[in-house]
C-alpha cells in the first residue's frame, strides 16, 4: 500500500493518508512525553509524509491538543480530528491514573448541543487553529440518547455550517456505531481495537453497513494495545493483560510473518486496509522513533502468501479481506 496516498472520508471532501497518527500518547498516556518529544513526534510523521492526525480531549487533559496545535502551525495541508463528549473541568487535586501529565483538569461527560458546541471551541483554543476538518462523538457507549438526540444535530449543524468537514463518532465497539450508521447522519466512524488481526467483530456489523452507505472507517487500535506490536509475557491486549490464548495466537502469526521476511506489526498495520470501507488507520506515537517505525510498517511489501499461510494455519478466516 502506499501509506501516504490521500483518500476521501465518505463525499465530503474532506481526505486523511492511509496511515494517520493517533496522538493519545503525546498527552501523557501512562508516562510523561514533554513538550519536546511530542514535537519531535509530530515533525517525525509529516517528515515521514502523514498528514492525518487525530487528538482529543481526554488525551491528557487538553495536553494532547496544545501540543499538536503547536507543532502543526504554521503547516498546510493536514487533517486534524479532534472529539466531543467530554468537556475539560477542574479536578479538585483527584490524582489522574491514566494520564501522567494532565494537571488539575480532568473530563466530564456532557453530549448537551450547548456543550458540543462549547466542546468544539475549547478544542480550537487549545489547539491555537480556527477550524478542526473532523469531529468525532467520543465514546458515547453509555449515553446513546443524548449522543443521538442532542450531540448529533449539534454537530450536524456545525458542518452545515461549514465550521466542521465531516462528522464521525468514535468508539471501542462496533455495535452502537452501527446504530450510528442507519441514522444517515455520519460521514465515518473510527473504530478502536475492533478490526485487528486478533479482533475481526466489526466485520461482522460495521463494516458491511458501512460499505453498503459509502460511510469511511478509521481503524485505531491495531496492535490490539501492544499485543500484535510485540507479543511477549506481559504483554497488553485491550488495555489489559494479554491471555496466554492471546499470546500464544500473536505469537504464531509472528513465525508465519517471520517466514516471509515481514514483521508482525507491518502485517497488524496494514491487515485492516484489506476491507473496501477502511479509509485509514491510525497508530499511536509518542517519539519520533516511533513515528518512523509506523511509517517503514506501513510501507513494507507484504506477499499474498503470508496471507493465505495464516489462513492455512488457522489464523485468519478464510472469508476476512486482506491487502
Amino acid at each position: 500500500m502506499d501509506p501516504f496516498e490521500r483518500v476521501p472520508l465518505g463525499d465530503t471532501g474532506v481526505t486523511v493518508t492511509r496511515l494517520g497518527m493517533g496522538l493519545a500518547p503525546i498527552g501523557g498516556l501512562y508516562s510523561p512525553v514533554g513538550d519536546q518529544v511530542a514535537r519531535e513526534a509530530v515533525d517525525a510523521a509529516w517528515e515521514h509524509g502523514i498528514r492525518f492526525f487525530d487528538t482529543a480531549p481526554l488525551y491528557g487533559a487538553g495536553l494532547s491538543e496544545r501540543r499538536a496545535g503547536a507543532a502543526l502551525h504554521g503547516r498546510n495541508g493536514y487533517t486534524l480530528s479532534t472529539k466531543v463528549g467530554r468537556r475539560l473541568r477542574k479536578n479538585n487535586g483527584e490524582p489522574e491514573t491514566m494520564w501522567a501529565e494532565a494537571g488539575d483538569a480532568a473530563p466530564v461527560w456532557d453530549f448537551s448541543a450547548d456543550g458540543v458546541r462549547a466542546s468544539h471551541q475549547e478544542s480550537l483554543d487549545r489547539l491555537g487553529l480556527d477550524r478542526v476538518d473532523l469531529l468525532h462523538l467520543h465514546d458515547p457507549d453509555d449515553h446513546y440518547a443524548d449522543a443521538v438526540g442532542t450531540a448529533l444535530p449539534a454537530l450536524v449543524e456545525l458542518r452545515r455550517e461549514g465550521r466542521i468537514g465531516a462528522v464521525s463518532a468514535g468508539m471501542n465497539q462496533s455495535a452502537m456505531l452501527t446504530e450510528f450508521a442507519r441514522t444517515g447522519h455520519f460521514d465515518c466512524f473510527l473504530l478502536a481495537g475492533r478490526y485487528s488481526l486478533l479482533d475481526h467483530s466489526g466485520l461482522a456489523d460495521l463494516l458491511p453497513e458501512c460499505e453498503r452507505r459509502g460511510i469511511s472507517v478509521i481503524v485505531g487500535g491495531v496492535y490490539n494495545s501492544g499485543v500484535l506490536a510485540d507479543p511477549r509475557p506481559g504483554a497488553s491486549f485491550d488495555y489489559r493483560p494479554a491471555p496466554p490464548v492471546v499470546i500464544a495466537r500473536a505469537q504464531a502469526m509472528a513465525q508465519v510473518c517471520e517466514r516471509h521476511g515481514v514483521p508482525l506489526r507491518a502485517a497488524a498495520l496494514q491487515f485492516p486496509l484489506g476491507h473496501p470501507a477502511v479509509a485509514s488507520v491510525l497508530v499511536g506515537t509518542r517519539s519520533p522513533e516511533e513515528a518512523a517505525d509506523a511509517a517503514a510498517m506501513a510501507s513494507v511489501k507484504i506477499p499474498g502468501e503470508l496471507w493465505r499461510d495464516l489462513v492455512a494455519a488457522w489464523l485468519l478466516d478464510p472469508e476476512v479481506p486482506v491487502p
